[in-house]
């Protein structure tokens, strides 16, 4: 899961709204509203990035983060919906 570079389906589109200060992920026919860091993350998925880059990254970022255990976790979670490939 580690080497895996996650990268958005090519339908879906990561946007944020000003207006309700929240990232978004929009797919045909369906918004799904982000909540906490989960926008952040999602911004790291650009294909090149592995999980353990993005982990690394997000670890900087963040320290004291759970981030090793919560990341891989909701990234494997898009992954099921369909969200990222």
């Amino acid at each position: 899961m580690t080497d895996w570079r996650p990268v958005l389906a090519p339908a879906i589109v990561l946007r944020h709204d000003r207006a309700r200060d929240a990232d978004l992920l929009l797919l045909p026919e369906r918004v799904v509203v982000l909540r906490g860091g989960a926008g952040t993350v999602v911004g790291l998925c650009d294909g090149i990035r592995s999980v353990r880059d993005i982990v690394d990254e997000l670890a900087q970022r963040f320290p004291g983060a759970p981030v090793a255990i919560d990341v891989p976790a909701f990234l494997e979670r898009l992954r099921n919906e369909g969200w990222l490939r």
